[in-house]
């Protein structure tokens, strides 16, 4: 069977400068995010992480579907299809965790940060929308990427509040890698892609810090 590692090797442009933006920017290098995966995290801060996750990205249509609406044909097409069908459990995995991780932690500053995840949230809608080809494909991308490492936190969170973890059926990376690969053989398709990438990542940093923010506001290091 061939590797991941292997499948990937021979990918450049669009997806090099993807994969190198997620990995300097995205959650996995993300220090409180080891945190709220850790053994001795509080449980309240791993509670608020789950509503806040739930609050950016369980509604539909989401950043994938609406992807889908401005690259309808191929090659972004079976992949959208296959990363829409498979979000879709993720979806119901983080409702799952929001119900059984019980109210949102009390904390302070609560309007503060009601306020900052609307924003967040109408941001991530705006880059859904934008008619800018290739713009909200690139955000996709990168989120089906950043799920690998945020499935962590659930899974973690999944363990102690005894919910099931669906087995994770988004697509892998060397798909996403080929379907970029496809599609950077026009500089303005190649640019809105990538600029869709660094604003979601842009948003997931955001989400990190409120949290952050927030479990400092509670008292906890």
């Amino acid at each position: 069977m061939v590797s991941e590692p292997a499948r990937l090797a021979g990918f450049g442009g669009a997806w090099e400068t993807v994969r190198a933006l997620v990995r300097a920017d995205g959650t996995t290098a993300q220090p409180f995010v080891e945190h709220l995966i850790g053994r001795d995290c509080p449980a309240r801060d791993r509670a608020d992480a789950v509503h806040h996750l739930c609050a950016l990205h369980g509604r539909y249509p989401g950043i994938i579907e609406h992807a889908a609406d401005y690259m309808p044909g191929p090659p972004a097409r079976d992949w959208l299809i296959a990363a829409a069908n498979a979000f879709a459990i993720e979806r119901s995995y983080l409702a799952n965790l929001a119900a059984a991780a019980g109210p949102v932690p009390s904390t302070p500053g609560q309007a503060e940060a009601e306020a900052a995840s609307a924003a967040q949230r109408h941001a991530l809608d705006t880059l859904g929308r934008s008619e800018r080809k290739g713009c909200a494909l690139g955000a996709a991308v990168v989120l089906a990427l950043e799920w690998q490492e945020i499935r962590r936190l659930l899974d973690a969170a999944a363990l102690r509040l005894g919910v099931a973890a669906p087995q994770s059926t988004l697509p892998p990376e060397h798909e996403a890698a080929a379907l970029l690969a496809a599609l950077s053989d026009g500089v303005a398709i190649e640019r809105a892609m990538l600029f869709g990438a660094d604003q979601l990542l842009a948003q997931h940093r955001g989400l990190w810090a409120l949290l952050e923010a927030r479990a400092e506001a509670r008292g906890i290091d």
